[in-house]
């Protein structure tokens, strides 16, 4: 229905195009078929309320609506309930001349003198059929003004309508707004802009080609006003890159996580003189677009160039990824309304999102595990020495002036590879004495995979399902992970982890780590389910004992928030 509209009249003596090719018709409205029908259908049928609530966002046509309503009730000759546009009452009324249409902003006159000094004069006679009252963002009025004009909707003269417009009608007092006829506007299609813009560069003789038009569409974001300005600063400057930001370069370090690349490209977009607020919102709305091509195509607003270059960015990022820059721009442009620098809080969001290290979150975790099995982290060991001494454990309760304990590390072979980092502690499996408790290398292992671990919280076990229980030298047990990276974060585990040992071997243990470079990649081990439940201890629940146990974060996650359910596709 959009294609049948009527081209906007164009007006003399007016350079801005919003303001030069402003409806004057319901036959040219854009987007608003619903307001239309409901209008044009009162003014055709001689049903016409006398107070219309208009709300919705800016520049989708409320006061313009009003406009043409007030023309289509004083036209002289009127043609199925639209304005002619050519008489002498439209035009007064589309030069702001017309005694029978009066215009407040309530935003500057928002005082009770004000609201009387105009509707004082509601009773007098004018020289058209209808006097009509037009209240711009009436939402702003004091609560005495508002009282003031509730008074006046309630016994209004019979030849009076009132139109008040707003962008947020929650904030209109509800004693108004029951007493008006409310009809909402829409955020306009980007095709039915598309169309509008096409319709206006052709009557006005741009020359904009469809790029430009595209980019007024994208910055429009659902408003013929804003899209109409959009489209005359780009044919002004004559270029589509110095009315947005570039962000190519800021992609381009997150795909590499370059952190110095990163904070470069923030620079050189301050450089250039575009606010922090700003740019963050804008990056958002990119990364938006990347995040919508990823999952449905069909919602995204990207168009042509713009959208196979994103769709490029999304590929090399992944879905995860652009969540969580999603997420985490977010969180800065919150974080923004309160800081003195709003620079660094965005500079701290891209070193976070480069280095995910430097990030404790959940999610960070994950990320960094999934590349860790992707085998993306360092693939090159330094070669151990038999004189290279053992690291102390981290997160173990020994002292740090306390002898290491005693333990021969098995020779370097002259040949062949050797995957360890670290070297590890070797001991016979054997049965070990421990206070009387008579402990087994293999039923160690075993009931760290079956009790042990899902006795731990989610990020313990995300980074313990991909270790090995290597060796048991009496209270010394060697884990081994599959990156030194890993092995520095066993710091925010290591207390659970002490904690879920000691519940279940009933002993206090020490725990050493330790690096071997054969687990990337490596199966990871999954708990058995017994035919017959094995006897548990009173202070372990049934459910704990039956947690299921999954090969991938993915997987995990799924498990956790939807115990029970099964995959059936």
């Amino acid at each position: 229905m959009a294609d049948e509209k009527a081209t906007p009249t164009s007006l003399e003596g007016v350079t801005s195009l919003y303001r030069r090719f402003r409806p004057a018709r319901f036959a040219e409205l854009r987007g608003q078929d619903h307001v239309v029908r409901a209008l044009q259908g009162a003014v055709k049928n001689d049903r016409i309320s006398h107070a219309y609530l208009f709300s919705g966002p800016r520049g989708t046509g409320k006061t313009t609506t009003a406009r043409i309503l007030a023309k289509a009730l004083n036209c002289e000759n009127p043609v199925d309930g639209d304005a002619c546009a050519k008489c002498t009452s439209c035009l007064s009324i589309a030069k702001g001349t017309s005694l029978d249409v009066i215009e407040l902003d309530a935003a500057s006159n928002n005082g009770v003198d004000d609201i009387r000094d105009i509707i004082s004069g509601a009773w007098h006679g004018t020289p058209g059929s209808w006097k009509v009252y037009i209240f711009d963002e009436v939402h702003q009025l004091s609560k005495a003004a508002s009282a003031a004009l509730l008074k006046t909707l309630e016994e209004p003269p019979s030849h009076v309508v009132f139109v008040l417009a707003t962008t947020d009608p929650h904030k209109v007092l509800p004693t108004i707004r029951s007493r008006t006829q409310h009809l909402e506007f829409r955020l306009i299609g980007a095709d039915t802009l598309a169309t509008l813009l096409h319709d206006v560069e052709g009557a006005a003789g741009l020359g904009a080609d469809d790029a430009t038009i595209e980019a007024a569409v994208r910055l429009g974001r659902g408003s013929a006003r804003d899209a109409l300005s959009a489209l005359d600063q780009l044919i002004a400057t004559g270029s589509i890159s110095e009315t947005q930001p570039e962000f190519d370069g800021l992609f381009h370090a997150l795909v590499h996580d370059d952190a110095v690349a990163a904070l470069r490209s923030l620079a050189i977009l301050v450089r250039e003189g575009w606010d922090p607020e700003q740019l963050a919102e804008n990056f958002a709305g990119e990364v938006r677009q990347v995040f919508l091509l990823q999952v449905a195509p069909e919602v995204a607003d990207a168009v042509d160039a713009d959208r196979d270059r994103l769709s490029s960015w999304g590929e090399q990022l992944g879905l995860a990824r652009s969540v969580r820059i999603l997420e985490t721009v977010g969180r800065a442009i919150r974080e923004m309304k309160s800081a003195p620098e709003k620079i660094v809080m965005l500079e701290v969001a891209m070193v976070r999102l480069t280095k995910p290290e430097l990030d404790n979150s959940y999610e960070s975790l994950d990320e960094r595990l999934t590349k860790v099995e992707r085998g993306v982290g360092r693939t090159i060991a330094p070669t151990p020495t038999p004189s290279t001494p053992p690291l102390r454990p981290i997160g173990s309760s020994v002292r740090a002036d306390a002898p290491a304990p005693s333990v021969k590390p098995d020779p370097v072979p002259s040949s062949g590879d050797d995957s360890t980092e670290v070297a590890a502690p070797k001991t016979e499996e054997k049965p070990t004495s421990t206070g009387g408790v008579s402990l087994n290398i293999d039923d160690v292992r075993e009931r760290f995979v079956e009790h042990v671990i899902p006795r731990t919280s989610r990020s313990a076990q995300l980074l313990l399902r991909s270790a090995r229980v290597e060796a048991l030298d009496g209270l010394l047990l060697t884990i081994a992970l599959a990156s030194e990276e890993m092995r520095q974060n066993t710091e925010l585990i290591a207390q659970g982890l002490k904690g879920a040992l000691e519940h279940e071997f009933k002993v206090s243990m020490t725990v050493f780590w330790t690096v071997d470079k054969s687990l990337v990649g490596a199966p990871v081990p999954t708990r058995r389910v017994a035919a017959k439940p094995a006897p548990i201890d009173d202070e372990v629940d049934d459910a704990d004992a039956m947690v299921l146990v999954v090969d991938s974060v993915a997987d995990h996650l799924i498990t956790e928030m939807f115990p029970g359910a099964e995959e059936i596709t």
